[in-house]
């Protein structure tokens, strides 16, 4: 394929990398996105009801067994070829960070080491009032369960109409406004502020790939375009980016 051809020419020649990541990888894992929901039984809830700060104080048990069963739901599903490749990626640069917008630990599951969720992570806690982290919960009947200072606590991640950590977006855009090449994979380029990261990165000088079985946002501004899921492409980029560097290691 000519499209992996030239990323590959494009992703051998950087010494640092961001690649950021959506939704579209998690649902190749066969996660739903928020919009599609974990299952009927949430069907009659909006996002304001489910993933705001105004919807967790109307209904605080509601909010915390919605996000039980979202975590049974990505506790079935596994790593898939594409998070497995980014990690792999991880030690071909000598700069490299992953900024992902999605909150299912996949990526660490991958191997993935050098990585910011911008949106949190459902597998850990904090509680509602000061904001105290936990990585776990108390054994305790009341739903939700309640922090030390006797507040509820509330899944770590980024709800609606909340800002995103400022110590994360501090270590994205430093990473952005350095980088050779920004990866773009599984995402739809309207949810900001990792929305505008491709085009950040390509204001200070660097080269844009996208991976996605779509086209979006983000195609019109990418150098190359790989129409495919990341699944199937990012481990074949791996592949060639190996062989390129081998090719340049042996003598003659």
């Amino acid at each position: 394929m000519q499209e992996l051809d030239r990323a590959t020419e494009i992703l051998a020649g950087a010494r640092r990398l961001v690649v950021t990541t959506g939704a579209g990888m998690s649902k190749e894992s066969g996660i739903p996105t928020f919009r599609e929901g974990p299952n009927a039984l949430w069907s009659n809830y909006n996002q304001e009801d489910l993933a705001t700060p105004e919807g967790f104080l109307r209904n605080p048990p509601l909010v915390w067994k919605w996000y039980v069963e979202r975590r049974k739901l990505m506790a079935k599903v596994s790593p898939h070829a594409g998070h497995i490749a980014i990690a792999e990626m991880e030690p071909l640069y000598s700069e490299f960070i992953l900024l992902t917008q999605n909150i299912d630990n996949l990526h660490r599951q991958a191997g993935s080491r050098n990585l910011v969720e911008l949106h949190g992570n459902i597998y850990r806690y904090k509680c509602f009032d000061n904001h105290h982290p936990a990585s776990s919960v108390p054994d305790t009947h009341e739903v939700p369960p309640r922090c030390v200072c006797g507040s509820y606590l509330r899944p770590d991640v980024v709800w609606f109409g909340e800002p995103l950590d400022p110590d994360n977006l501090d270590r994205a855009f430093a990473a952005l406004e350095s980088c050779d090449v920004i990866l773009v994979v599984g995402t739809s380029g309207i949810v900001y502020p990792a929305a505008g990261f491709p085009a950040l990165a390509k204001r200070a000088g660097a080269r844009v790939v996208e991976v996605n079985p779509e086209i979006t946002a983000v195609t019109a501004d990418a150098d190359v375009f790989i129409q495919a899921r990341a699944g199937e492409a990012l481990p074949a980029l791996v592949a060639r980016l190996r062989a390129h560097r081998a090719a340049r290691k042996s003598p003659g």
